[in-house]
C-alpha cells in the first residue's frame, strides 16, 4: 500500500502540544517526504527553548507514523527558529581566510616599495653554501641593536632557513586572507615563505610562482615603519633576483663571498647581475675568512685569502667586513638564536658591520 501525505498529516494531527493545538495546525511540520514506505519531516518549533522540551513529542510522532499501513521506516528531526525578523546578537566566528602564497604576479605600473620602508637592502651571493642567510640575519638584529628598525624578508624560496635561525616556527596571521602580519624575533620585523609552507616539503615552482611569491612577501606583508628591510636573496642570479631589482625600489646590495677562487668566479656573476639591473652595490663582506683552532690558537686560511678584498678594490667598493669561521656563530644559527644577539667578538664583528652601514647612511 502506497502511503499518502494526507494520511501522515492525519496522524500528526493526533499528537497533541502541552500548550494546545498539535503539529499541523501549529504549522511545525516542514519538509514532509514519502519515499518507498521510509517517511522523513522536520519538526520546527518556535524557538530552541521549546525544542529542548519537544523530545516527547517527536518520539510520539514518529510513532504515530509508522502505525500507518505501508510505512516502514519514521526519520523525525527537531529544529528551532527565532522570532520573525530577529536578529543574532552577535555574529558567529568565521574561521582564519586561507591564504595562497604563490601564483602569477600582478601586473605592477611602476617598480614599488612596501609603505613605511624606507630603505630595501638585499644581500645575495652568486653561490650556495657561503653563509649568505648566517649573514643576511645577524646583520638584521646587530641593526636592531642599534636602534634601527630592522625588516627581514626570507626571499630564499626554495630553501628558507631564516625560521630556523631566528627561532621562530608559527604561521603568520591573515585578518581578510591578502593582508600578512609578519613574525617578531630579536627585534626584527621577520617574513619568509617557510613559515607559509610545510618545512619538510620541496618548493616545486616555475618562474611566475617564484615572483608571485617574491611580489605577494613584499607587497601584502603590514611591515610598518622600517629604516631597512633586509632581503636575503638565493644564491645564483635567477627569476628572485631579477624580480626584487626590476619590480622593487632597491636602495643597494651586499655580496656575500668566501676568499676561495670558486666562489669568487660566481660572486663576480652576482655583481655584474646588480650592475646589470643598475642596482648599487654597498659593499662585499668576506666570510668564512679565516679559522682559529680553539685548542692551539693557530690561525688557517682554509679557503684562501684576501681574495674578496682584492675584488672588493678592483671594483672600486667597500669591503665591509671580514668574518671568521666560527663554531659559535653555527650553533648560534641552529639554535635560533643569531651570535649577533649576544656580547661575543663575532657579535663586536657584525656590529662593526653594522656600524658602518649606518655611518655610511645604508641603514
Amino acid at each position: 500500500m502506497t502511503v499518502q501525505k494526507k494520511n501522515v498529516e492525519v496522524a500528526l494531527t493526533q499528537i497533541a502540544l502541552p500548550d494546545g493545538g498539535d503539529l499541523v495546525s501549529r504549522d511545525m511540520i516542514r519538509a514532509l517526504d514519502i519515499d518507498s514506505g521510509v517517511v522523513r519531516f522536520v519538526i520546527e518549533a518556535p524557538s530552541p527553548e521549546i525544542a529542548a522540551q519537544m523530545e516527547p513529542v517527536r518520539k510520539a510522532a514518529e510513532a504515530a507514523v509508522l502505525a500507518l499501513d505501508g510505512v516502514t521506516k519514521v526519520q523525525a528531526a527537531l529544529t528551532a527558529h527565532g522570532p520573525a525578523g530577529a536578529r543574532p546578537s552577535q555574529a558567529p566566528p568565521k574561521a582564519p581566510p586561507s591564504l595562497k602564497i604563490g601564483g602569477h604576479p600582478k601586473p605592477q605600473a611602476a617598480p614599488m616599495k612596501p609603505a613605511g620602508v624606507q630603505r630595501i637592502l638585499a644581500i645575495g651571493s652568486g653561490k650556495g653554501g657561503v653563509g649568505k642567510s648566517t649573514v643576511s640575519s645577524n646583520l638584521a638584529v646587530a641593526l636592531a641593536r642599534k636602534g634601527r628598525k630592522v625588516g627581514l624578508l626570507d626571499a630564499d624560496i626554495y630553501g628558507p632557513s631564516q625560521p630556523r635561525m631566528m627561532g621562530v616556527n608559527k604561521r603568520p596571521a591573515s585578518p581578510d586572507g591578502k593582508t600578512i602580519i609578519p613574525l617578531h624575533a630579536h627585534g626584527v620585523t621577520l617574513m619568509s615563505i617557510g613559515f607559509m609552507l610545510d618545512p619538510d616539503k620541496a618548493v616545486v615552482w616555475r618562474g611566475p610562482m617564484l615572483m608571485g611569491a617574491l611580489q605577494q612577501m613584499l607587497g601584502q606583508v603590514e611591515w610598518g615603519e622600517l629604516d631597512v628591510l633586509i632581503v636575503d636573496l638565493p644564491p645564483g642570479t635567477g627569476d628572485v633576483q631579477l624580480t626584487l631589482c626590476q619590480k622593487s625600489e632597491v636602495s643597494g646590495a651586499i655580496v656575500v663571498s668566501t676568499p676561495q677562487d670558486v666562489a669568487l668566479l660566481d660572486a663576480r656573476k652576482a655583481l655584474n647581475m646588480f650592475e646589470t639591473l643598475k642596482t648599487p652595490v654597498l659593499g662585499l663582506i668576506e666570510n668564512m675568512s679565516q679559522f682559529t683552532c680553539p685548542t692551539c690558537g693557530t690561525t688557517h686560511d682554509i679557503f684562501g685569502v684576501g681574495g674578496v678584498r682584492e675584488e672588493a678594490e678592483k671594483l672600486g667598493v667597500p669591503l665591509l667586513g671580514q668574518l671568521p669561521i666560527d663554531l659559535e656563530t653555527r650553533l648560534a644559527g641552529d639554535g635560533g638564536t643569531p651570535i649577533a644577539a649576544g656580547g661575543s667578538q663575532m657579535a663586536q664583528a657584525y656590529a662593526q658591520i653594522a656600524d658602518g652601514l649606518i655611518k655610511g647612511g645604508m641603514a
